[in-house]
This record gives structure tokens, sequence and C-alpha cells, in this order.
């Protein structure tokens, strides 16, 4: 194996797997950690899916708290296997599994005396569910176009915390409509002459920040998955979900 090669796979140790190895380890400082961490990136994708299969905010935002805690409690990602699949898809099911059982018993939001395992938004969670697609997406399809953006989202939220610690806010703010439809909006001498600079400046910039928004998007796309083969397989997926 080439020093390429090695450097490639190396990237996918730290990946949402290993997370969720760390969360089983049931109530310990450590798995709570991991469980939140995943909590953060995958509570609003799911709360999309049980609003858009008819559950209410309120009871949507009751579903996925007590979801959260029985992994907690129960130790339901003890049946998680990176062999057999992406880890989105297995947390679909096992929200679903979840809702079968709990169907006819106490809401989430009773359980443990009231007390929220991870704070969620349901305000913002509302809000940003007010502005799905108004087409009748399934509540699947939406699962995976919500994972999807959740994932472009926190590529970008890493990449404003890299340019704000080199440089000024106000230009990233002003540069990331580059990324974001991949073309080109505001005349680059507009941009220039806001930001006090010159035109040339302005594409540079613009070059190394699409640069390095590839790089940290791979990186991402790298942390769902066990391989590189599966990333590139991901990748694909991606974009044909975002393009639904």
């Amino acid at each position: 194996m080439n020093s390429g090669t090695s450097h490639r796979q190396e990237r996918f140790t730290a990946t949402h797997w290993s997370v969720v190895l760390a969360a089983r380890g049931g109530e310990s400082a450590r798995a709570r950690a991991a469980l939140e961490s995943l909590c953060r990136a995958y509570w609003y994708p799911l709360y999309a899916f049980l609003r858009r299969t008819g559950q209410s905010p309120h009871d949507a935002e009751d579903s996925v708290q007590g979801f959260f805690a029985v992994c907690l409690e129960k130790n339901y990602l003890a049946a998680a296997d990176e062999a057999k699949g992406r880890f989105r898809s297995f947390l679909l099911l096992a929200l679903k599994r979840f809702l079968g059982k709990e169907r006819d018993k106490a809401r989430a939001g009773k359980r443990g005396a009231g007390q929220e395992l991870i704070a969620l938004d349901s305000l913002t969670a509302e809000q940003r569910y007010a502005l799905e697609p108004a087409e009748h997406l399934s509540a699947d399809k939406l699962f995976e176009r919500r994972w999807a953006l959740t994932l472009l989202e926190q590529v970008l939220s890493r990449l404003r915390g890299e340019q704000a610690a080199s440089g000024p806010r106000d230009a990233f703010e002003q540069l990331k409509e580059f990324l974001l439809a991949g073309g080109r909006g505001t005349p680059y001498a507009e941009l220039a002459a806001r930001l006090g600079t010159s035109e040339g400046a302005v594409k540079v910039a613009v070059h190394r920040l699409r640069q390095r928004y590839r790089q940290l998007l791979e990186e991402e796309i790298a942390n769902t998955v066990t391989s590189p083969e599966e990333a590139e397989d991901e990748r694909r997926y991606l974009l044909a979900v975002l393009s639904r």
C-alpha cells in the first residue's frame, strides 16, 4: 500500500461509527458525550421525518427525545453494525422500531420526570420544517434530503469557523454565495468594491474557498462511511438526493 492510499484509509478511522462504539458504553460520561454528538447531527432529520408522517410539532419533539433517551438507557446502539450499511439507515430503522414499541406507552416527555436528554430548540425546528418543500416528499425521502442538507450545513459551519479565525468574517459572508449554488451571483468587481480589495484578489479568494469547501465536504462524507470506496458512492448519492 502506497503512502497516499494509507493516508486515505487513515481518514476513515474516526467516523460516525467510532462515535457509535463510544456511545455503546451505557451511562458513562464518554457514552453520553458520544450520544449527544450524534443527536446534534441527526435530530432535525429525524424530527422532519416524524412531522412528515403526521406527528404534531410537540409529539415529534417528544418522540425524538424519547428515542435518544432509549438509545442511552437500553443501549439500542449495541445493534449497530457498520458492516450492514450506512449509519443513517440504521438510525431511521431504529426510530421506526422504537415508535412501534412505544405507541401504546407513555410519551417520551414523561420519561425521566420531564427532564430532557438533549436541549432541542423546538421553535427553530418547526420554523425550519415550515420551509420544507411543499411537494409531497415521502417521510423517508425527506429524512434523506434533510440528512444531506445537514451535512452541507456542517461543512459550511466548519469553513465559517476557519475563515473567522484567519480573517474578517464579513469577507466569508460575502463570498459564500459562490459555494452554495456552485455558480456566480454578485459580480467580482462589485464584491471587490464592498470588501475594499481588487477583483483579482476576490477571484483568488473564491478559488481557495471552493477548494477548502470541497476538502471539508470530503472529510464530512468520510465521517459517515468506513472506506474510500463507500465515500465515492456516498458523494454520488448525496448529489442525487439534493437534485430531487
